[in-house]
């Protein structure tokens, strides 16, 4: 039992050093992803954002209508330039000098965002059917901004083709042949 003791202050460990780092690691909060840190910033400043309305709306009480209001009141923070119809740079993907076109949220900015957002609404206890963040009012809106957006920089958004698996391929070929 005296050598159990002895070894235990001979190499610095003891089963009070082990629970009070124990208690350390229980106190810390675990280290977040990229993507759940951007979805917690998300949901807070989505939070703020309701908070700050005349009257405020509660996080229970939010609809379609807010998450909308929302996703136009980020545009005066954005950074992309959207050509406005009359501007001399309309469609042109590299125009050759600045315009007075309005800086927008850039349409897969605001795609991400409202895929975090559906996520955060569900994990804060949202029921999926009723998600106002995953509405067809919501989705209409990106299709509109993502079209609206393609057009006034003359780059059209078009959905890329599956490609075959060329393994898959090559060995329906060399059944073909020999069948044939």
């Amino acid at each position: 039992m005296s050598i159990e003791k002895g070894k235990g202050v001979a190499d610095g460990s003891s089963s009070r050093s082990v629970a009070s780092t124990d208690d350390q690691q229980q106190q810390q909060p675990p280290v977040l992803s990229r993507y759940e840190s951007q979805k917690r910033r998300d949901w807070n400043t989505f939070g703020q954002y309701l908070s700050n309305q005349r009257p405020p709306v509660a996080l229970s009480r939010f609809n379609t209508n807010h998450v909308l209001d929302f996703l136009r009141y980020l545009d005066q923070f954005g950074k992309t330039k959207v050509h406005v119809l009359g501007c001399a740079y309309f469609g042109q993907p590299e125009p050759p000098g600045p315009c007075t076109c309005p800086l927008r949220q850039a349409w897969g900015s605001l795609d991400a965002l409202i895929g975090r957002l559906r996520a955060a609404y569900e994990e804060n206890g949202g029921l999926p059917e009723v998600n106002p963040f995953a509405g067809s009012a919501v989705r209409l809106y990106l299709r509109e901004v993502k079209d609206s957006q393609a057009k006034a920089r003359g780059i059209p958004y078009k959905k890329k083709k599956k490609r075959k698996n060329p393994m898959k391929a090559k060995s329906d070929a060399s059944v073909n042949m020999k069948i044939q």
